[in-house]
């Protein structure tokens, strides 16, 4: 049996264990140290830390405290592992707590950081999904059941003081272009809520004041949110300072691609089986600026599938240049309008674009002036025919049954 490296109690608030943090910077205290070819799980809370309650009401996530995010577990330290090399990370398995069989999905308030289609959905929204082995469906949600495809949405090193600070300056100069823009354009450095694991003294407030958030992914990984990183798969990480400093954390039962609901998941507690290895001088011997991805072989087995088409034209006609996000959205507007036939709620049918295993794909990205993007919604998730016939769509749900709580502050 592989050894517990780093446990939680989910009884206790983040602030209470020294073996997490969230905020990337070189200087975070490693809390353990394995060998390369070694193995070993690592527990992890959800993403907020204990924010989000298995209630029927959306406040917390309206009222959620985004600079306090993401709780990451660890760094570890990979004996012998320095900068340029490659860490080889295996993800063996990974599952929810036993005492804690649910997940939750959240869209954000436009204030408080919104979501892909936040002006189509500003208010803050929440549905709650219950685990069955390795199928989930929700209260909220009628008429859906579908097999999780596990993974963790944020896992990645240390970054060196240098490519901190790169980040942090190029992200900086993007909100100076629209500083009072909402949501805003990136998430700069906040001390008062930073939690620096086992940092303290000078150090902890050196990398309170100067620790990259971990919202967007980044050169090293981060909260890159692949869906099909589940068990089975491999990461191929940059190494930027000694030991390398693996971390993570964000865990999710389901996702389709893109997260779009930005809390977009299934949202989790849970653990993670990995083991680790390095291949020395890695990243110049193979180019590697960002890591690279092996998926598993395992996945939902669904083969029959409707697919959304969106083009570079926004709802509103304007016409853009080759540009994905927008073409994107459309799909996933077109999708959910779909839906709607069928008596889904805009924001039900959100919500199972962002917690279903339903893919995204950029289908053509070089005819001018349109990219063209595709939403796959698999058809097996439902209980009810949802394909196209000469009768029309027959309303088989009802209602929005989706907390909502509008902004108040």
């Amino acid at each position: 049996m592989a050894e517990t490296l780093i446990k939680i109690d989910l009884n206790k608030s983040p602030k209470e264990h020294d073996n997490i943090h969230n905020r990337w910077h070189p200087d975070v205290p490693m809390v353990a140290t394995v060998k390369p070819g070694a193995d070993f799980i690592i527990e992890c809370m959800d993403w907020t830390g204990g924010q989000i309650g298995n209630n029927d009401s959306a406040e917390d996530v309206r009222d959620v405290d985004l600079t306090k995010v993401h709780y990451l577990s660890g760094p570890v330290a990979v004996e012998g592992a320095e900068p340029g090399d490659l860490m080889v990370v295996d993800i063996l398995d990974i599952g929810a707590f036993a005492d804690q069989m649910w997940g939750f999905n959240g869209v954000f308030a436009k204030e408080n950081g919104g979501g892909f289609l936040t002006e189509h959905y500003p208010e803050a929204r929440k549905t709650i999904w219950d685990f069955n082995g390795i199928y989930t469906k929700s209260r909220h949600i009628p008429g859906v059941e579908f097999i999780g495809l596990m993974h963790p949405g944020l896992i990645g090193c240390l970054p060196s003081q240098e490519l901190l600070n790169e980040w942090n300056s190029r992200e900086q100069a993007l909100i100076d272009t629209d500083p009072d823009r909402v949501p805003g354009l990136a998430n700069p450095p906040y001390a008062p809520t930073a939690h620096v694991g086992r940092a303290t003294g000078d150090a902890a407030n050196k990398i309170a004041a100067e620790g990259a958030r971990t919202v967007p992914p980044r050169e090293h990984g981060g909260n890159c949110d692949i869906k099909d990183l589940t068990k089975g798969s491999r990461v191929f990480f940059p190494v930027y300072v000694k030991g390398g400093g693996l971390s993570m954390g964000d865990l999710h039962f389901s996702q389709g691609d893109g997260e779009i609901t930005f809390c977009g998941a299934i949202e989790m507690a849970g653990w993670i089986h990995i083991r680790v290895n390095l291949i020395k001088d890695g990243v110049k011997k193979y180019g590697v600026k960002n890591p690279i991805f092996q998926p598993s072989d395992l996945a939902p087995s669904y083969k029959k599938h409707l697919i959304f088409e969106g083009i570079s034209v926004d709802e509103n006609g304007k016409q853009h240049y080759l540009d994905a996000h927008v073409a994107y959205r459309q799909a996933c507007l077109n999708a959910i309008e779909y839906l709607k036939k069928f008596g889904y709620s805009g924001a039900q049918a959100y919500s199972i674009l962002g917690t279903a295993p339903v893919q995204g794909h950029i289908s053509g990205i070089v005819d001018v002036p349109n990219v063209c993007a595709t939403v796959w919604i698999p058809t097996e998730i439902f209980d009810f025919d949802i394909q196209p016939n000469a009768e029309g769509p027959k309303i088989m749900v009802s209602g929005d049954e989706v907390p909502t709580a509008k902004w108040n502050k």
